[in-house]
């Protein structure tokens, strides 16, 4: 996996010592209540290093899982969140970004570059995006990315059964409204932001 940038962010593979930083971001309720209920809820002391550890790394070895942590290019030693990619029919896009960095366009500007890795270099013919039908912020996403809504079914989240939303986009919808290349990966981890 490689490092990739946009204007303001640096995405950089997960590591295990990234542990320490999800620990202390991640467990929000704001952050985790339409998560998949597979999230444990009171997040344990060691949930980040044993979900590195035991699962992303594994996943990511495999070939079957591709996962970032967001930083921004001007603090690049702190994280804010995360993004993931899934080789999982009906759900290939996964992120979460700290509290006191959302509505800020961050996410908008990290799908941009993830939705490239997906169409472009791993080139998949399609993402499908679930998500809670009440996580408006995550709906404003995927709409702002022009997926199309395709149905709707159960799903259990950390904050209990609702109604899930499968957002889809196509890899020729995505070359056709594909962003002007704002966003560039770095190859030798010499990550330097515009």
């Amino acid at each position: 996996m490689q490092t990739l940038q946009t204007r303001r962010l640096m995405l950089t593979p997960l590591a295990l010592t990234d542990a320490p930083a999800i620990q202390r971001l991640f467990p929000h309720w704001e952050v985790v209540r339409y998560l998949d209920s597979r999230v444990p809820w009171p997040y344990p002391d060691d949930g980040a290093l044993t979900y590195i550890r035991d699962h992303a790394l594994p996943a990511i070895a495999a070939g079957r899982e591709w996962h970032w942590m967001i930083r921004r290019c001007e603090e690049p030693a702190q994280s804010i969140g995360s993004i993931s990619l899934y080789d999982q029919p009906g759900n290939n896009r996964g992120f979460w970004l700290a509290p006191q960095w959302q509505g800020r366009g961050y996410m908008r500007e990290a799908c941009e570059v993830i939705n490239a890795y997906w169409f472009e270099t791993l080139e998949r013919p399609v993402m499908q995006v679930p998500k809670a039908v009440g996580n408006t912020a995550s709906r404003k996403v995927s709409e702002y990315e022009g997926m199309r809504m395709i149905g709707t079914q159960e799903g259990d989240f950390v904050c209990g059964r609702l109604v899930k939303e499968i957002w889809e986009m196509r890899r020729e919808d995505w070359l056709q409204r594909k962003p002007d290349g704002n966003f560039t990966p770095i190859f030798d981890g010499v990550p330097i932001c515009r």
